[in-house]
Formats: C-alpha cells, structure tokens, sequence
C-alpha cells in the first residue's frame, strides 16, 4: 500500500508531496512518488499521523479489563480504533490477587483483534498505593507490596506498567526487581515526599499516574510528589487532558514546566465512555456520571469518559497547540517511555504501520493497525 497526497507526521516535521510505503505490517519507506506498485491510498490532504498510544485505560462501552474476558478487551479495543488508538495498555484497578491475576491471564490468552487496537501488555494500577491518596480505588483491597503476589507479574512477561506509591515499605525492592525484567514504573495515588520520589527514579520509576490527581500536592517549603514529579526531568507525566480533571490553566502549567517531550495524554476512560450519564461500576464501587463526570458516591473523581482523541483536541484547545505540536504527546512520548521507539508511536521506515488519518479538526477518518485498515469513517479508501 502507498499512502500519497496527505500531510506526514514524521519524527523530523511535517512531510508533503512523499507516499508512505507500507508492506508486511511495517513502513517500508518515504518517499518522492515514482512507483505505482500496491494499492494506492489518497489521504485527500489529510493529515498522516502516528497511532494514538493509551497507555491508562479501564473500558469503554460498559466493559471493563477488570472483566477479565476476551469479549471485553476485543469490544473495548474496536472501539479505541473508531478513535485513533492502536496500541493500549489495559488497565487493572486495586483488587484481590486472583482478580487481577484473572486480567492478567485474560490478557495473554487474548489473541490480538484483527480489527482494533492492539494490546500492549497490561498496566497494573494499584494495589500497592497510598490509602490516602487512594481516590476511586478500593480501600479494602489496597496493602503493601508482596513478592508472592507480584513475583508473577514479573515473570509473565505480560505486565508492562505498574502504578506504585514508592513510600510504601517494600516498593523499592518491587521496583529494582520489575525493571531488572524491563518493566516500567510509575508514581501514583502516593503522598511521597520529595525526596523518596528521586530515589525512586534513581531505582528507574520513569512515569507519573495522571499527574495532579491521586498525589500530594505542591507546597513552596514541601515540594512533596507534585514537585518532584514536576522537577524531575527522567519522569514522564501522565495526563487527564479532558479539563474535568485538570483545570486548563494547570494544562498548559504542566506543559511549560515538564515540556511537551515529557508529557503523555491518556484516558483513564472507564465503562462508561461511549454511553453518556448512567449509573456504572469501577473498581467494585458504584460511580455515577453526570455530564461526562465520572464520581464514586463518595464524591471522588473516578477516571474520564472521553476517548484518547477527544482529550488531544481538547488540550490543542486548552493550550493553544497545532496537531503537529500536540499529537507526539498521545503518540510519540508514550512509546518512549514505554521503551518502544522506533517500533511504535513514529512513521518512519521500520516502524509497525499503525497510522491514522485526521482533518484538521483532529477527527479520525481511517485507522490502520499493522497496515490493516480496521477504520473507515468517511469511506476514504472507497472514494
């Protein structure tokens, strides 16, 4: 396949007047139009972008990955290809062991959809986190870090992430074990001090869990987990961009104290995406979405309803930003901190062909995940 007449997003800018080579589920090339071997794609002067990358999700559709079923991750994943996303990483709440076990077990027997996004292992949120920053997540199943439970997750091959509140006793030896094995770390629901959160980057805690919410805050004397988050130049800070979570004047705060390189939108979408206000369930409490807001009776903010698309337009809008500007931050950023440069997240010669194309609204007209068009909005490759 040849995609020709559309705006490239490329790690080195915007490229016109080149097709975009893919063959066997990868980029082949960019280059000046001269073949006429393959299918030939008209982006009509579209924009030619990366995949979106979510790397903290819990459902969409009135599906949750608690549900530990391949019919929920398969219903969940078309979804997230109506929207631009072609990777994600299916998101676990605090639970028991065997519930998470059962998500993690759901997950590596789940063959990979042939028409949505595919996943990239699983991100495991809690239940080593803080009681006091706990949020939406259950109280009575947090507890400290155990090598009984967790040795597994390292050793399975399919957990990728893992949200952890570095205070806790024992989160230092989970972290040096987990990244020992590569996986990847991330500071969330923790009222950490300063200084415990630079010695859990100096073990290799490279991320933050939607940033702001879920942590201590900032105090000019006690820069606490926000400062140190925000200091720290080796952590990427993951982001709520649906401006419920975070005020959009902290957006664009955020944006100029970390940079854009070191920022990652995600959803945090539960159950509820996709299906407007209703009573739902996250985490084993009842949530309640009123005009897109997602609460536990309690009152407690409990993840978003809007897609990984929605939240890139609405921080273009919030902090005034091109979709060449912003979309690296849904893409880009999070392979690097997921350690998949190169593979995913770019479109350069090489990489997975897991390409969208956007107008300039950023509304996602066709989605290809490993050069297999699994959306077509507009009838693109019809017209």
């Amino acid at each position: 396949m040849r995609i020709r007449n559309g705006r490239i997003l490329t790690p080195g800018g915007v490229l016109e007047g080149h097709d975009l080579v893919v063959a066997g589920g990868r980029i082949q090339a960019l280059q000046v139009p001269g073949g006429e071997d393959g299918d030939i794609l008209d982006a009509q002067g579209l924009w030619v972008a990366p995949g979106l990358i979510d790397i903290h999700i819990h459902g969409a559709l009135g599906c949750d990955v608690m549900d530990a079923t391949a019919a929920a991750l398969g219903r969940v994943a078309r979804y997230l290809a109506q929207h631009g996303v072609t990777s994600w990483l299916p998101t676990t709440m605090s639970a028991s062991r065997e519930e998470i076990d059962a998500v993690i077990a759901s997950v590596a027997s789940c063959p990979q959809p042939l028409d949505g996004a595919q996943h990239l292992g699983v991100h495991v949120e809690g239940p080593y986190l803080c009681r006091k920053h706990r949020g939406a997540q259950a109280a009575e199943a947090l507890r400290l870090p155990d090598p009984e439970e967790y040795d597994a997750w390292l050793q399975g091959g399919i957990v990728r992430l893992i949200t952890v509140a570095p205070e806790l006793a024992g989160a230092d030896r989970l972290i040096a074990a987990g990244r020992r094995v590569g996986i990847e770390f991330a500071i969330g629901h923790s009222g950490a001090d300063y200084e415990t959160v630079l010695k859990a980057a100096d073990r290799g805690l490279r991320q933050a869990t939607h940033t702001f919410n879920g942590m201590a805050g900032l105090h000019h004397r006690q820069p606490g987990t926000l400062g140190a988050v925000l200091d720290d130049d080796r952590v990427f800070a993951q982001l709520i961009g649906d401006g419920l979570h975070v005020h959009p004047a902290v957006v664009r705060l955020l944006l100029r104290a970390k940079g854009r390189d070191r920022v990652i939108l995600i959803s945090d979408a539960m159950r509820a995406a996709g299906l407007g206000d209703g009573d739902f369930e996250l985490g084993g409490q009842a949530v309640t979405v009123r005009g897109g807001e997602a609460r536990t009776l309690d009152g407690a903010l409990a993840g978003s309803t809007v897609t990984l698309d929605e939240v890139l337009r609405r921080v273009m809008r919030y902090a005034d930003l091109t979709l060449p500007q912003a979309l690296p931050m849904a893409s880009t950023v999070p392979a690097a901190a997921m350690s998949l440069t190169g593979r995913k997240g770019s479109l350069q010669a090489g990489a997975d062909a897991d390409i969208i194309l956007l107008d300039d609204d950023a509304q996602v007209q066709l989605t290809l995940v490993g050069g297999r068009v699994v959306h077509d909005r507009s009838g693109v490759i019809n017209s």
